[in-house]
């Protein structure tokens, strides 16, 4: 993550839920998105009731450079990504890509998110199924229609491969850093503009990693 700051923190956009979205089924169910660093992506869905868990990791390159450190250059095709455990009982698909693209980032911003640059902070949605990527294309469609952004969503929708974790310090980083400067700067007021968007949805307590790996 840089250690500047760059602008403001983004302003949440209000948009309206999808037109297309999944039938619930009685399972738990898997989304990645990527969208710029995964300390403040993973904390926004931490706080979404129907999570079970959100993970860190890695999505679009090999297992073997799956590495903070290697995947900092940009040149490894992964981009910083959380896989969501869910309960579309209680979340779905398309709910999740509401806040996604509303909360978590901005979907116009290409190949970075605010102070952060590359390939890594891309803004991409993996799909696991054939009816994740009808909603997701779907959805950036009637997005892009509906100009609620004022530019083009400019979010790519990619086949899952593969998800690789990130190392443990990069977990519950928000939750565990909340007087971080580039938490308290770019990050918590991801959580607030959850609250305030989609109070139905917030979760006041997270879904830590760490605690359920404890």
């Amino acid at each position: 993550m840089s250690s500047t700051f760059g602008n403001a923190a983004e302003e949440a956009v209000v948009i309206p839920p999808p037109a297309v979205d999944e039938t619930a089924s009685a399972m738990t169910e898997k989304a990645v998105f990527a969208g710029g660093c995964f300390w403040g992506v993973q904390g926004v869905f931490q706080h979404v009731k129907g999570v079970k868990n959100a993970v860190s990791g890695y999505s679009g390159g090999t297992k073997e450079t799956a590495v903070y450190e290697t995947v900092s250059n940009g040149k490894t095709g992964h981009a910083e990504s959380v896989e969501i455990t869910y309960n579309p009982k209680e979340v779905t698909y398309g709910q999740l890509l509401q806040i996604f693209f509303s909360v978590a980032h901005n979907p116009t911003q290409l190949n970075y998110q605010g102070p952060d640059h590359g390939t890594q902070y891309r803004s991409e949605i993996f799909t696991t199924n054939g009816e994740q990527k009808k909603i997701a294309l779907s959805y950036i469609a009637q997005l892009d229609e509906a100009a609620v952004f004022g530019e083009p969503v400019v979010t790519k929708v990619s086949d899952m491969t593969a998800f690789y974790p990130a190392e443990e310090y990069h977990q519950d980083f928000l939750t565990l850093n909340p007087t971080y400067p580039y938490i308290v700067y770019n990050d918590m007021p991801k959580i607030e503009n959850l609250k305030a968007l989609f109070p139905a949805k917030f979760s006041p307590e997270p879904v830590l990693v760490l605690k359920a790996k404890g």
